[in-house]
């Protein structure tokens, strides 16, 4: 998972960076099939990606048992900040995407 978030001033950019450390937490313990995340901060454009990995796409349902995420989810707009989300799915082992060579792909996050 992605979600982008563009922040109008730098305090809602700390504020988010904030919130989503508390929260990861919560979904560590909350939340089965959670691997980890990671944020990435464009200080200057004022935006914040969380780069989420999950084991399966059923676990990304699960975030709905974590009640802290699901109030969380209105603290951006009531900031006045835009977001935006997408899934990417694993597509196959890098060799055949890449150079369309045919071999048995493994996500890279289930165990070889």
């Amino acid at each position: 998972m992605v979600t982008r978030f563009e922040c109008p001033g730098l305090w809602r950019l700390l504020v988010l960076r904030l919130l989503h450390r508390r929260l990861e937490r919560e979904v560590r313990r909350d939340a089965s099939g959670f691997l980890g995340m990671s944020l990435v901060v464009g200080w200057r454009t004022r935006t914040l990606l969380n780069i989420s990995l999950w084991r399966d796409m059923d676990a990304v349902h699960s975030m709905g048992r974590v009640r802290r995420h699901v109030d969380a989810t209105r603290v951006p707009s009531r900031l006045g900040v835009t977001t935006s989300g997408g899934v990417y799915a694993f597509a196959g082992d890098w060799r055949r995407v890449m150079f369309g060579i045919d071999c048995a792909g493994r996500s890279p996050v289930r165990p070889l």
